[in-house]
């Protein structure tokens, strides 16, 4: 029998853990790169779940990850990065409050397979 939503779902959560690590971890290391933030991310959240051949795509797609001052500039105009981080923040504690949701969630008899 097909679990394909489940799956979904899975992946979906792997996903979404990937993104709010990586910008959690560049919010807690204003000095690091998004792409260090990302590559730090990959390692803890996706790539246990990855094989060898997928592990240097993502490897080599961390290194297309956009600069930080680059990305963050187009979230608001500059002079405004204080508010930009407040509002990540923001973003990033109800993002952090759905996962703890999503993966109770998946923890539960009904969603095994």
């Amino acid at each position: 029998k097909p679990h394909t939503a489940t799956e979904g779902l899975l992946w979906l959560v792997r996903g979404l853990d990937f993104t709010a690590t990586a910008l959690r971890h560049n919010q807690a290391n204003p000095s690091a790169e998004l792409s260090t933030s990302f590559r730090t991310a990959y390692g803890t959240t996706l790539k246990p779940h990855h094989s060898f051949l997928v592990k240097p795509i993502f490897s080599a797609a961390m290194s297309a990850t956009p600069y930080k001052k680059d990305f963050y500039a187009k979230m608001g105009a500059e002079g405004e990065e204080g508010r930009v981080q407040a509002e990540m923040g923001r973003w990033l504690d109800g993002l952090e409050e759905k996962l703890v949701v999503l993966r109770e969630f998946m923890g539960r008899k009904e969603a095994k397979w």
